[in-house]
């Protein structure tokens, strides 16, 4: 995948946002620029390249409009680690925003996510083939070997006993005993486990129970002390000391494929390469959309009250966006080259009410345009994961085949303009207001339709659903 990206011109990259985002090519032409310059950025020579920072975009328009939406594609498209923050949480905490930092920490856990998954499934094709011997071993079991159990309820005793220390001498018999009895396996076991192994590969015990052995992880007490960055698990304090125990599931063998795959492909992952790769994807590759920025900018130049706390959050925020090093607790992130993207409304405060040092942070500025009965249509119907489709995938579960009819999908479009004229302008979210509404019966009384298994909304449906309990005036007064 992320060699198809790296391939990926902007004008291609607009197109793959294009079937989700209608409309704003303004917006996605300033995301598409910047994806693509981190892909040049990675071709330069190692002095040029620490040298070019990601041009921060500001993005202003109104709620529903499409700001978050695009970032977060964008996101989903390059599998960058992504986290999106209300910069209005940050004014909580009292008068500075002393957990801002808390970004960084929250982009660093999307990042080990991201790396882990993609490392895990690296991994699968190795870990399969050792599910399966498990698998084996569960169904034809050898010889039982005698094992040094822990048989007393003390946990501790494998602590106290010789602080767990084994002789040379006392290992090297063990090896020779172990080694000893599996030459010594009778042939037969070895035949059936041939025939086993054949079954599973023609998939004729899926259903079949079986029990096996897995790792017990109780789930630890966490005590995390997020505001200075520190996480501590009660339960593992003595890491490694304590043997580690283990418990028996039955389970069918389709699922105990699944989970001794998770466990051996978890058990073949390098922790600390994980680590380092995850920090370094989060500091090349992430995105942090900082929402509600305009929430933070204060109008007058004489600050008091709230405002005094609207600037410190800025304050604060600036030396995170200007390049910094954040103590998480996978190690130190450097902020210098993550893309920041923030957005606001900015109906009462304007981007010059920023701190001037922020300002000139985000030098790109992109103005979103108001949604209009075009775009509302559009929207209803030719993004992959348009809302009509969506409640046509949920009611087809119902044996309900619905079809909305042109002329619906214009009126829909048309009254959801409408309300955001009239009323708060709240986008896009219209649309789900009004459709809830429209469905609201359907969904409820499930009824039969018709002859060729269809039920159609049209115009004079949208129309009397609305104008059955009240007048066309105070339409704006039924729907939010």
């Amino acid at each position: 995948m992320a060699e198809k990206i790296k391939s990926m011109t902007p004008k291609e990259i607009v197109s793959e946002l294009d079937k989700y985002i209608i409309g704003q090519a303004d917006a996605k032409k300033s995301v598409a620029i910047a994806l693509r310059n981190r892909y040049r950025r990675s071709l330069l020579p190692e002095e040029m390249r620490e040298e070019i920072t990601p041009k921060n975009i500001l993005m202003m328009g109104p709620t529903g409009c499409g700001k978050t939406e695009i970032a977060r594609r964008l996101a989903k498209l390059m599998k960058a680690p992504f986290v999106k923050v209300e910069a209005t949480k940050f004014t909580e905490v009292g008068y500075v925003g002393r957990d801002v930092d808390s970004m960084i920490r929250d982009l660093a856990e999307a990042s080990i996510r991201i790396t882990k998954q993609s490392k895990l499934e690296d991994k699968y094709e190795m870990a399969e083939k050792l599910a399966e011997d498990r698998i084996v071993e569960a169904m034809i079991p050898g010889e039982k070997k005698k094992e040094n159990t822990n048989k007393s309820g003390n946990p501790f005793d494998f602590l106290l006993n010789n602080g767990g220390y084994v002789s040379q001498k006392q290992q090297y018999e063990e090896n020779q005993k172990k080694t000893e009895s599996d030459k010594n396996e009778p042939l037969d076991v070895d035949m059936a486990r041939q025939q086993v192994r054949q079954q599973l590969k023609d998939g004729l015990l899926e259903e079949q129970f079986i029990e096996i052995q897995i790792k017990d992880t109780p789930k630890s007490n966490q005590l995390d002390m997020s505001n200075e960055g520190m996480s501590i698990a009660i339960g593992n304090i003595f890491g490694d000391m304590m043997p580690q125990k283990t418990k028996t599931k039955r389970v069918r063998v389709k699922d105990a494929r699944k989970i001794l795959r998770e466990e051996e492909a978890q058990n073949l992952l390098d922790m600390d390469q994980v680590t380092d790769e995850a920090i370094e994807n989060a500091e090349q590759n992430g995105i942090i959309f900082i929402d509600e920025i305009d929430k933070i900018a204060s109008g007058g130049r004489y600050s008091s009250g709230a405002d005094v706390s609207r600037e410190g959050v800025q304050r604060d925020i600036l030396p995170i966006v200007e390049g910094s090093v954040v103590n998480t607790k996978y190690g130190p992130l450097k902020t210098d080259h993550i893309l920041f993207i923030g957005a606001g409304a900015f109906h009462t405060a304007k981007p010059t009410d920023l701190i001037p040092e922020l300002q000139g942070r985000f030098p790109i500025r992109v103005e979103l345009e108001n949604l209009d009965k075009e775009a509302f249509a559009k929207i209803l119907t030719v993004p992959e994961n348009a809302i009509t489709k969506q409640q046509q995938a949920l009611l087809s579960t119902e044996g309900i085949n619905l079809e909305f009819t042109e002329d619906s999908i214009e009126e829909i479009a048309e009254m959801s303009f409408l309300m955001n004229e009239q009323n708060e302008n709240i986008g896009a979210r219209r649309l789900h207001t009004i459709l809830e509404k429209l469905l609201e019966d359907i969904s409820f009384e499930i009824p039969k339709p018709d002859a060729d298994g269809k039920f159609i909304i049209d115009r004079k449906f949208v129309q009397n659903k609305f104008m059955d309990t009240i007048r066309r005036d105070d339409v704006d007064k039924y729907i939010l």
